[in-house]
């Protein structure tokens, strides 16, 4: 079995996740929207991980709306925003995203522009941080919703989210996080924002589920993007999947409790890493400089080095990702790296790594140790 160090797309289920979800898939099996017993103690589970969550992300359990993940709460957020102010007749026809954002952010925002939206893409910096003082002369009284991620999913990279707040906030401007990648890694705390998209799957919880964070004071509360049901607040419709929402919660509590072990863990076992690659003399750059990016997350270039090959001849020992995107078929540079300032020949040598909960300094030796059998020294 290959050591998985792809954490940038999705973590390890932690034990105590799965074991809160089984008996939610067949004995406790109810729609926690049915007034029958089963049904109620559905409905008990899922409020009961509400506030697991809200406990991590430090918000009141009513402002947090169950979604599919976190590609649909940024979708909600986005676009149900916008809607939401045009159909509130607020004159405000300006998102500025940082240009680094998922796609799922980017594409969002883009596709008001029918609906008479001017977007803005703000740059960043090489080291993959959004430019605090290009911000300042973005947003302005024209501007409805400031939406920057909290750790890039790529990179690693931890934004400024204090300077970023207080731009927008000094504008009247609402501000969207997209925390998918930052809780149960890094300290967040929901209460400066309007808006924020978790995602369990980034957390040691179970795929399929994430969570919209609405707070109870912003001046804009978003419309549905679908329709249906009146489920979660009216706000994201259908059937909430109880064993998917227990597990969820089941991580939060346990990310609560182990954010700074995690994190010191996920630190060591990257330097780590790195120091086994300098004693094999494996030529490597790192795009992200270690005070800049979450702890365990790695962007490094491997230079004269394809990152896709490299992948493949490391597949069956190690699971990585690669610095570029598959988009209708076609293999192209990753707009992180190219935003960062890389070439496209220098974003194909990127490899992303991230050291999790569960890997260990074997897991670290071993992958630095293959790695250098298969890279130029």
């Amino acid at each position: 079995m290959s050591i998985y160090l792809d954490g940038h797309s999705t973590t390890p289920l932690a034990p105590e996740a799965l074991e809160a979800m089984s008996p939610w898939w067949h004995a406790q099996a109810g729609n926690p929207h049915s007034p029958h017993l089963a049904g109620m103690l559905a409905a008990q589970a899922v409020e009961n991980a509400r506030s697991e969550l809200a406990s991590l992300v430090g918000s009141d359990p009513q402002e947090l709306i169950f979604t599919s993940g976190a590609t649909e709460a940024n979708n909600i957020a986005i676009r149900g925003t916008a809607l939401a102010a045009l159909e509130g007749g607020i004159d405000r026809r300006e998102i500025v995203v940082s240009a680094i954002e998922h796609k799922s952010v980017l594409s969002s925002a883009h596709s008001l522009r029918s609906a008479g939206f001017r977007i803005i893409e703000a740059p960043v910096t090489e080291n993959g941080v959004i430019d605090i003082l290009a911000l300042e002369r973005m947003v302005g009284d024209r501007t409805l919703l400031v939406s920057v991620m909290a750790v890039n999913n790529e990179v690693g990279s931890i934004q400024p989210l204090a300077d970023i707040v207080r731009i927008a906030r000094a504008a009247g401007a609402l501000v969207h996080v997209d925390a998918a990648q930052g809780i149960g890694k890094v300290p967040f705390d929901c209460v400066d924002f309007d808006f924020a998209s978790l995602s369990s799957h980034k957390m040691y919880g179970p795929m399929g589920i994430g969570a919209l964070f609405v707070s109870s004071a912003a001046h804009v509360r978003p419309l549905p993007v679908l329709f249906g049901g009146s489920q979660e607040a009216g706000i994201r419709p259908g059937t909430v999947p109880t064993p998917l929402v227990v597990g969820f919660g089941a991580a939060a509590r346990v990310s609560r409790s182990r954010l700074g072990t995690d994190a010191t863990h996920s630190r060591t076992l990257s330097a780590l890493f790195l120091e086994e690659l300098r004693s094999r003399q494996v030529q490597f750059i790192e795009n992200i400089p270690e005070p800049s990016r979450a702890p365990g997350s790695l962007s490094l270039r491997f230079p004269g080095n394809d990152a896709m090959s490299i992948i493949a001849r490391a597949g069956d020992r190690i699971a990585i990702s690669e610095g570029s995107a598959c988009t209708s078929g076609k293999i192209t540079a990753s707009h992180v790296l190219l935003q960062m300032g890389l070439t496209e020949e220098q974003a194909s040598e990127t490899v992303r790594l991230y050291f999790s909960r569960y890997n260990t300094e074997a897991d670290a030796t071993e992958a630095a140790l293959v790695l250098s059998q298969i890279v130029g020294r």
